[in-house]
Order: structure tokens, then C-alpha cells, then sequence
């Protein structure tokens, strides 16, 4: 096993490259078959053991991932954050190579032509997603969850953040969120998302002390930032991947609105009854303890983000499965509907606001 078996130009296409990871040959290790998936940011090789991403050269926003040397710190970021919660899984960085004669090689010797993230593969079926799916999540499974997000927030780094500068960055996460929403391209009701916008915005307006307060006491944290149910493997100690590693700003978050985005989750997969006791084991393992009123608005925030990103998808160069994005869209927006209708009306809000 090795290089590839014809030469490739000495400045491979992205297609050359694709070609060659998507064949046997190009594990060292051995591999029977190549499972080739395609994410937002990344193509992902799965071999009978291991998993390689490849990071895609785009641009989004402030990602930019145009040049090589980009996607090589981007690589060693992902690898050195994703550590924390799955340190037996990523291996580190193997440099795609090329050979004076023009043949591919992973690793050994020759000009690095590419960079990919090596992983430990992990099995599908043991997701917090799968077992959600197959009606199959044990007690037991949440509380270890939540028992090594305890853990893991305990150990977190504290950025220093104002209650002013905290509420402001939700502030500009809704805004943006409902800017690119209303896109005409897009073919969403700009009144139901402008509705959902000025609700989480007039909550955060008449609630600044319960954001303040999370602030002050020191209770946000550089957490993982994209707290999934298929990114989260049920072991004895649960094993927890693919951190969002490309924004900082975007993993600044209070741990009670990383577990509010994990409960959301759960419920759009139809398992909203696991949010009772993920934050039940989560406030006697920490004794923080978020008011239930705050743990709605993140669960409406966080729909309403991710409404965002699953319509983002619609602009790919290459659009897969547009309906499935639409739909998912949907969903998002409807759950944010739904726990914005729970956070009451803008009276009642003031009404019920601490006294300053």
C-alpha cells in the first residue's frame, strides 16, 4: 500500500486529490473500502479503522480556508481542541504528499500538497443520535453525558467577559442570524423570522440581569460549541467529537446554553425528555443552577441560529439534498417559535424582569 499507481500532475487538482484519498491504495494502514461523506466545510475518508478530513478550500464568511497553509492551522486546531473531550481519537496530521515523479502519497516523503485530520474510527450505532433514533438511551447514558460536560466545564478556560459585552454578542448572533435568513434567495416568511428576531431580542432587552449574572459569576467558558447528539459517542466515559474550531468568539459560551442547544437538539430527534435529567445530574455535579427560564431562552436562541445554518447549506457550489436543508429549516424555526411562545410577550416579560 502506498502511492498512487499512475503519476498525477506535480500541482494536483482538488479532484486529484479526492480520487486518490476515495481509493484503497492510499492507506498506509490498509484499507478494504473507502466511505467517502461530504460535510459544509470538509470531505471525511472512513477506512475499516481510521477517518480523515479533508478540509475543503472555501470561503465563508470569516472562514477562509482558500490556502494551504490556512488548512494546515486549521487541521492543528481542530486536532489540539478536540482533545479535550476525545483525546484517544484524534491522532493528529498526516500531510498529503507528492513525489518528484507526480505520484500521491499520505505521509512519508515529498512536497505536502495537502493536510487532513486522522482520527480513530468510531462507530456509528454508538451516537447519542443512533441510540435516540432506536428508542435505546439508558438513564445511565445522560448522566454520564452530562457528568463529563461537568467535568470538562469545570477544567474550561474563563475568558474575561463583561455582562455588557455577553449580551451584546447574543445580540449580534441574532441580528446576523435573522439578516441572512430573510435572503429572498431563500424563500423563507421574512415576517416569521423577523417575529422570532425582535422576541429573543426583546427578551434579552428586559432580562439583562439573568445574562448579566451568568457573566459576572465567572460561568462562561471556552465550551466545545457545536454539542450535537451524533457528535457524541455513549461509552462509560462518553466520548464527545467535531468541537466547533474554526470561530473562538462562537465557543465563548455559558454551559447552560451548551446543554440547552444539546436538549434542543434531543427534542427536534423527537427525545426532548432527556433535558430533565441531563440538567439534573449537571446542577448536582456543578451546583450551578440556571433558572429555567434562561434554559428556554438559550433552547429558542440556538434553533434560531441553527435555522441559519441549515439554509446556509442552499449556497454550496454544489446544492446536495435541498429539501432535506429546507425542511431541517423548518423544524429549527419551529421549535425556536415554540420556546420563544414560552418566554411570554414582551409585557409580561418586564412584568416579570428583577428590578434594577
Amino acid at each position: 500500500m502506498g502511492p498512487s499507481r499512475r503519476p498525477t500532475h506535480q500541482r494536483p487538482t482538488i479532484g486529484d486529490k479526492l480520487d486518490f484519498l476515495g481509493s484503497t491504495v492510499a492507506y498506509p494502514e490498509g484499507a478494504r473500502t473507502v466511505v467517502v461523506t461530504e460535510t459544509h466545510m470538509s470531505w471525511v475518508f472512513l477506512t475499516d479503522t481510521h477517518a480523515y478530513k479533508f478540509k475543503k478550500p472555501v470561503k465563508y464568511g470569516i472562514v477562509n480556508y482558500r490556502s494551504l497553509a490556512a488548512r494546515r492551522l486549521n487541521c492543528q486546531r481542530e486536532v489540539r481542541l478536540n482533545r479535550r473531550l476525545a483525546p484517544d481519537v484524534y491522532l493528529g496530521m498526516v500531510a498529503l504528499r507528492v513525489d518528484p515523479g507526480g505520484a500521491l502519497h499520505l505521509g512519508g516523503r515529498g512536497r505536502a500538497v495537502e493536510w487532513l485530520v486522522k482520527m480513530r474510527r468510531l462507530p456509528a450505532r454508538r451516537t447519542l443520535e443512533h441510540a435516540i433514533r432506536a428508542h435505546a438511551v439508558r438513564p445511565k447514558d445522560v448522566d454520564a453525558v452530562a457528568r463529563r460536560l461537568s467535568r470538562f466545564y469545570r477544567d474550561a478556560p474563563r475568558p474575561v467577559l463583561t455582562p455588557r459585552h455577553y449580551r451584546r454578542s447574543l445580540a449580534a448572533q441574532i441580528v446576523e442570524s435573522r439578516r441572512h435568513l430573510i435572503r429572498p434567495a431563500f424563500e423563507l416568511d421574512k415576517k416569521r423570522v423577523s417575529s422570532i428576531a425582535a422576541a429573543l431580542l426583546d427578551f434579552l432587552d428586559c432580562h439583562t440581569d439573568l445574562f448579566a449574572k451568568r457573566a459576572r459569576s465567572g460561568k462562561i467558558v471556552e465550551a466545545h460549541g457545536d454539542l450535537r447528539p451524533e457528535h457524541i459517542y455513549l461509552c462509560d466515559d462518553p466520548i464527545i467529537v467535531d468541537c466547533l474550531e474554526f470561530d473562538r468568539d462562537l465557543r465563548i459560551l455559558d454551559p447552560a446554553s451548551e446543554l440547552a442547544y444539546l436538549s434542543m437538539e434531543c427534542e427536534r430527534l423527537g427525545a426532548g425528555s432527556i433535558e430533565d435529567r441531563l440538567f439534573a445530574t449537571y446542577r448536582r455535579e456543578t451546583q450551578d443552577d440556571p433558572p429555567d427560564l434562561l434554559i428556554v431562552a438559550y433552547k429558542a436562541f440556538h434553533a434560531y441560529l441553527r435555522a441559519k445554518v441549515a439554509i446556509s447549506h442552499l449556497d454550496d457550489v454544489e446544492v446536495r439534498q435541498p429539501l432535506k436543508w429546507k425542511r431541517r429549516t423548518q423544524q429549527y424555526l419551529k421549535l425556536a417559535e415554540k420556546h420563544v411562545r414560552g418566554l411570554g410577550t414582551r409585557r409580561e416579560a418586564r412584568a416579570a424582569a428583577p428590578r434594577r
